[in-house]
């Protein structure tokens, strides 16, 4: 735990930097254009494949969806400048964990590395790979949906195959992630091209009308926000690359301003093209609305669809085990899990014990899950903790004066998001409660006992319970602990 040395440093120090050796720093070769390719390429996955049949099916009509997805690009944005100032104010690693320590103490920092252990990282990965998975059967099942079994046969074997090339080699899992982001950006660009293609042939009559029959209440523009924000996910991961940006200070921001604003007119484009072939009936019908979008605008080359949706889920699934495997190594080598899950395999010098932690989370999510719950699942929780962080950025601004702020947000965009945040959280448990929000709060209470038997008293018998198992583990995957790694 590393809220001792924080405490001892708060007196003296103006800026809290990582207290990691400082020895060989990345070069700083990225300008303003390469940041905004790297946001874009990072935000723009699987979510824009599958959620604009929700957000249609919470809104009901054509013009308060498009308007829906302009404002989850509205709140990103304004999200993602409230973490370029907390990242460039606290520069440790380790997402929202070290500015949740700074703000308000080690519980809520450890509740948010569970959660992430526990909740957001595993149902995101397991998501992702059900969307693979259908648009997969998709073609297979014309005219029917695919039987569930099917369905989620694929995705577990999916996760099972992705964790198993990482595991297997971190050269191999970067190849994979490169060729599969290429895939992914062509697909979008095809179907942008396409739609404002017919858009430009005078194809309009779904736009007529477009605000008859709209669903306004609280539950449903929550819901709806629910499902478009997972298409944005990533917005808060951006101040990673302040290390390798010239002139970080003002490019950051630029990127940000840039970047997620060209994401959000992409998948406006993206709507507005589905529109274009299909009513907003037809697409709530769709098992699977890229295919169908191909099949009546590419035929007979509407394979490539599929295929390249395909691809470019597998390429967020990818990216999204990499970097969960990590999250679940690094909890493992500070205490705040099974020491086990620090090890490092003596063969590939991959964390493959954290790699297949991770994986069988996300396969347990998968069998009783859907979908649409499973993204309710993880919004809710996700901007539970969005929400506190930003809490936490404008407590610091009372607290914390002293520290450094290179980027310096107004005072109202925090607050903002704040409220936001509040609103996705509460909204949705009081105008349409459902189980999977209650499993959500006491998966994440559940951690309150791991801190105090295993983190913060370190009782006795837990470690004698924790001890054999680590022990059997090590001997059966054929890893050790990083010190004992070859080099």
């Amino acid at each position: 735990m590393e809220e001792t040395s924080l405490r001892k440093r708060r007196g003296d120090e103006k800026s809290i930097q990582s207290s990691e050796p400082k020895t060989t720093s990345l070069q700083k070769e990225l300008g303003l254009f390469s940041g905004t390719c790297i946001i874009v390429g990072t935000i723009i996955g699987s979510g824009i494949f599958i959620s604009p049949k929700s957000v249609l099916s919470n809104m009901e009509a054509v013009g308060p969806c498009l308007i829906i997805w302009a404002m989850c690009g509205v709140l990103a944005t304004l999200g993602a400048l409230c973490f370029a100032e907390l990242g460039t104010m606290i520069t440790k690693s380790g997402g929202e964990y070290p500015y949740l320590m700074e703000a308000f103490g080690p519980i809520p920092a450890y509740l948010f590395s569970w959660s992430s252990l526990f909740v957001i990282k595993p149902s995101s990965f397991a998501i992702i790979c059900l969307s693979f998975s259908e648009y997969v059967c998709a073609p297979f099942y014309s005219g029917c949906s695919p039987p569930q079994v099917v369905i989620k046969t694929l995705a577990a074997a999916a996760i099972l195959l992705i964790s198993t090339v990482n595991a297997l080699s971190v050269r191999l899992g970067s190849y994979v992630q490169n060729v599969f982001t290429a895939a992914k950006m062509v697909i979008v660009v095809i179907i942008i091209i396409s739609g404002l293609v017919l858009l430009a042939q005078g194809n309009t009559r779904n736009f007529e009308n477009s605000f008859e029959g709209a669903s306004l209440s609280v539950g449903s523009i929550s819901l709806a926000l629910y499902n478009g924000l997972w298409a944005y996910d990533g917005w808060n991961q951006l101040n990673y690359i302040t290390e390798e940006l010239r002139n970080p200070f003002r490019n950051l921001p630029l990127a940000i301003i840039i970047g997620i604003p060209l994401v959000t007119g992409c998948y406006i484009l993206m709507n507005v093209s589905y529109f274009t072939v299909m009513t907003a009936t037809e697409l709530l019908q769709s098992q699977a609305v890229a295919v169908t979008f191909g099949d009546r605008v590419l035929y007979p080359a509407s394979w490539i669809v599929p295929l390249f949706v395909a691809f470019s889920t597998i390429g967020a699934a990818n990216g999204s085990c990499f970097t969960a495997g990590r999250l679940v190594f690094v909890a493992g080598r500070e205490g705040h899990m099974l020491k086990v899950l620090s090890y490092i395999s003596v063969k590939r010098l991959t964390p493959a014990p954290a790699i297949m932690f991770h994986s069988m989370i996300a396969i347990i999510y998968i069998i009783p899950g859907d979908i649409n719950s499973l993204v309710n699942y993880f919004s809710f929780a996700a901007w539970l903790f969005y929400g506190l962080t930003i809490t936490g950025l404008i407590v610091m601004r009372f607290t914390r004066k002293e520290l450094k702020r290179p980027i310096k947000v107004p005072i109202f965009i925090p607050i903002l998001v704040t409220l936001l945040s509040v609103f996705l959280v509460l909204a949705p448990i009081i105008s349409a409660p459902a189980w999977e929000y209650l499993y959500c709060v006491l998966f994440m209470l559940s951690g309150l006992v791991f801190y105090f038997l295993f983190v913060h008293y370190k009782f006795g018998w837990a470690q004698k319970i924790s001890k054999p198992l680590t022990m059997h583990l090590q001997m059966l995957m054929e890893v050790v602990p990083p010190e004992e790694a070859p080099e």
